[in-house]
């Protein structure tokens, strides 16, 4: 159970990434974009066919973050110029990302178990400084047993990684364009009123949301070491899943706590679906059923939980009343009494 902790940990962190993205769509700019389930895809075959090709790591993923940029521009430009429905534009994207992967790939599944990832790089300037084995003596000393994992490099790299982004995504959004673009998303006929692009603002923001899914897609796909097709399949409910478990666990009051709390939901996200398969009526191919039903909770017990407390509010208002017009019945009989 620890070791499956802390690989939850490691996925859940880079599915982070992917999940601020779904929150730039979904939360900031009020748009369901269903892109993201072809662009994780095209970040991670674009990464993947590039280390196959011999290109550096770094700059494969790099260019899968370019690709990605320009997938969402394209649902953009769909849903602004070409007046198609923001619903049906990002499920044509979409559609439309399958074939253009597989052209990418050349094939439906590219490995990458004999390659040079970025994830090796970093694990080959980790190993001499000597932390996994005090990580590892400080595992077993709390009592968490074998086996230890074999490297922290990447947990702690991918940290790192994660909270630069969301401290940029915490900046952008409080710059003059990120104003406008959560205003587009709130309000589009007043932004409007004051000569702002609304256009060019989803545009920008759809763009830069599949540009950091592409960066998650990429780097699952190093991590994974492989490449597939079919990976995207319900990736957009992974990352509403994240948004919406966050949102409800850790609050919404300001931008910075937000992005803190998506990336609190992806890796509870994990963890839930890591302990949910390792009950044993449950098969690794139920993993879509219990993404389903994680969503459906994490919907529904907010509701259910606001429901339960008004009517504690209401309970507890009438009992006050009850209790003031008991005392008041009280003094007006004792007033009786001595007249």
């Amino acid at each position: 159970m620890p070791t499956a902790i802390f690989a939850s940990f490691e996925s859940g962190i880079i599915y982070a990434i992917m999940a601020l993205g779904v929150y730039l769509s979904f939360r900031i700019l009020d748009f369901p974009d269903l892109t993201v389930d072809g662009s994780f895809v095209t970040g991670a075959a674009v990464a993947a066919t590039m280390i196959v090709s011999g290109v550096n790591p770094v700059i494969a993923t790099i260019t899968a973050i370019v690709i990605g940029f320009v997938a969402g521009c394209i649902t953009g430009l769909l849903h602004t110029f070409g007046k198609i429905n923001a619903l049906l534009s990002g499920i044509l994207m979409m559609i439309a990302l399958y074939s253009i992967n597989l052209r990418i790939m050349g094939r439906s599944n590219v490995p990458l178990l004999s390659q040079d990832t970025a994830f090796t790089g970093v694990e080959g300037f980790w190993s001499p400084l000597g932390i996994d084995a005090a990580l590892n003596k400080l595992w077993m000393a709390v009592g968490l047993g074998e086996p230890v994992p074999g490297t922290w490099s990447i947990l702690f790299i991918m940290v790192i990684i994660t909270l630069v982004i969301k401290f940029l995504t915490d900046g952008f959004l409080k710059t003059e364009i990120g104003l406008a673009l959560r205003a587009t998303g709130d309000n589009q006929r007043m932004i409007r009123s004051f000569s702002a692009n609304t256009n060019l603002m989803i545009i920008l923001g759809l763009g830069i949301s599949n540009g950091m899914v592409a960066l998650s897609g990429a780097l699952i796909a190093q991590y994974s070491r492989f490449a597939d097709v079919g990976m995207g399949i319900g990736m957009i409910i992974i990352g509403l899943a994240s948004v919406i478990i966050g949102e409800a666990l850790f609050g919404t009051k300001t931008i910075a706590r937000t992005t803190l709390a998506v990336i609190g939901g992806a890796i509870i996200y994990r963890l839930v679906v890591s302990m949910a398969l390792r009950v044993d009526f449950l098969e690794t191919g139920d993993m879509k059923l219990i993404t389903a039903t994680i969503v459906i909770l994490a919907l529904v017990m907010p509701k259910v939980m606001d429901r339960y407390k008004d009517r504690k509010r209401k309970a507890q208002r009438m009992a006050e009343r009850l209790d003031r017009s008991s005392i008041t019945d009280g003094k007006g009989e004792s007033g009786v009494t001595i007249k």
